[in-house]
């Protein structure tokens, strides 16, 4: 055996270490308590996966040196700009930032692909083997990137956040995807055809921009854990391509573990994925909900001194955080909140629905960084029978997880679960105005007779009840 069989044998047995401390750390990201030490193990094992490669590419001696200094200076960009990103991007940014991320594992997917069937010698000496997971890699990899983009954008207020929808738009939403199978077989039969390769490239970019502009910004958690379903389905693609085991195992389990929380979302909201990729939620124009009797609704409106003396008093207080306490950054105010009433022996709770904020876990990572006990985050099935016995259900910036009218059909969240709020004794809704949710109808909840409205920002008025409270209890 040669020394480069040697590295290369030692090369392939690290990708498979790899491997399977992605699946580890994966499994560890199960629970809040062992989710950092599951994120750290799957970022060791990357960076080790990457020397090895630096290794293995240095030992075969494949590349000049201006390939080095490409291959070095976008490594050390790509570090610089994860480490920027990491450091500054505010937690009401992370969607966004996930879609970027996202549009960049696509990207880079797609050019492997293009890259490997341009860089052959003999192309159409191809076989399917290649060429057809080729095909795939950039057809997914490309719609991926550019539907990435435009998640961005919606999500950033660049793109509208309401569904896009031009004439012409489903019929072509039908024909890019008859396209891409045409163009598919076209290229596994000809794979040194540049104008299969190109064309799939084209077609695939665009149907990524018209598939996700027609969907509405309410939709957008759902879109963005399809989108990294998608990633993955493209980095396994290329590890069909390269023949590289790590690689096919290490997408397939983004694929898998994106497939499987799109999936969960659409269920808490209702719906299928098929009718979340049509589009048309979160519209802003569908018709306020009706009030059930033809006078008009009364909201009440109440101080912070009035919400604190319920707090104070009270035995069970279930907070219900939504995407306005993101915005104004308020999970450090609500969790001092949350201990003051804990220290006075109050039994406080957190309902967290699965749609909370505008990405998967949102909410749990916010509340984490706060500091809040792990025992009282409480999903949306464990919490819902709970509002009964709760004094006061403080609502801090949801909006349509809490609208009594899904409950009701022939409006724009009908069948949505949501959580039982309007059940408890009390309810208390921090908002800055009584401005509509991401699906545009009015909520029942602020007109309940025993909610009261206390209209401020989240951290502001966080920050207010605390010292309110403190008064009554201290």
């Amino acid at each position: 055996m040669t020394v480069m069989d040697t590295v290369s044998n030692a090369v392939h047995y690290i990708f498979l270490a790899a491997a399977a401390c992605f699946v580890m750390g994966l499994h560890l990201m199960n629970h809040p308590r062992t989710a950092r030490r599951g994120n750290t193990l799957s970022a060791g094992a990357m960076a080790v996966a990457i020397a090895a490669t630096a290794w293995l590419i240095l030992d075969e001696n494949v590349i000049s040196t201006t390939g080095w200094l490409v291959l070095t200076s976008g490594g050390v960009l790509g570090a610089a700009l994860g480490l920027w990103a990491a450091r500054e991007v505010q937690m009401t940014a992370m969607p966004q930032l996930v879609s970027l991320f996202n549009a960049v594992g696509g990207g880079a997917a797609a050019l492997i692909a293009v890259g490997e069937l341009l860089q052959t010698e003999h192309p159409a000496a191809l076989g399917a083997r290649v060429s057809l997971p080729g095909a795939l890699d950039i057809v997914i990899g490309a719609v991926t990137f550019s539907g990435s983009l435009i998640a961005a954008g919606k999500l950033q207020g660049v793109v509208s956040g309401a569904p896009v929808v031009f004439p012409g738009a489903r019929l072509l939403n039908v024909l890019l995807p008859a396209s891409f199978v045409a163009g598919t077989v076209w290229l596994v039969l000809a794979p040194d055809s540049r104008v299969a390769l190109y064309g799939l490239v084209a077609v695939a970019l665009l149907f990524g921009v018209t598939m996700v502009l027609p969907i509405g910004g309410a939709d957008m958690p759902v879109v963005i854990s399809l989108l990294n379903a998608f990633t993955g389905s493209a980095v396994a693609m290329a590890g069909f391509v390269l023949d590289e085991t790590a690689l096919i195992i290490a997408g397939m389990l983004v694929s898998a573990s994106g497939g499987i929380l799109t999936k969960l979302m659409a269920d808490a909201m209702n719906r299928s994925i098929a009718n979340i990729v049509i589009g048309g939620f979160g519209t802003g124009d569908s018709a306020p909900a009706a009030t059930g009797s033809g006078a008009p609704a009364q909201v009440r409106s109440i101080s912070a001194d009035d919400v604190a003396i319920q707090l104070a008093y009270a035995s069970k207080v279930i907070f219900v955080p939504g995407y306005g306490l993101a915005a104004a950054q308020a999970q450090h105010e609500l969790g001092d909140l949350a201990k003051v009433l804990t220290d006075h022996g109050i039994d406080v709770s957190y309902a967290v629905h699965p749609v909370a904020g505008r990405m998967p876990g949102h909410m749990n990572v916010l509340l984490a960084e706060a500091n809040v006990p792990y025992t009282q985050l409480k999903e949306m099935d464990d919490v819902n029978p709970e509002f009964p016995q709760a004094d006061v259900a403080l609502v801090i910036g949801a909006n349509d997880v809490t609208n009594p009218i899904a409950r009701r059909p022939g409006n724009a969240i009908s069948g949505m679960p949501i959580l039982d709020v309007d059940q408890a004794k009390s309810v208390v809704v921090i908002k800055r105005s009584m401005g509509h949710g991401y699906a545009g109808v009015d909520n029942e909840l602020y007109t309940n007779p025993k909610a009261g409205m206390f209209f401020a920002d989240a951290k502001k008025g966080l920050s207010e009840l605390k010292a309110a409270v403190g008064e009554f209890v201290g």
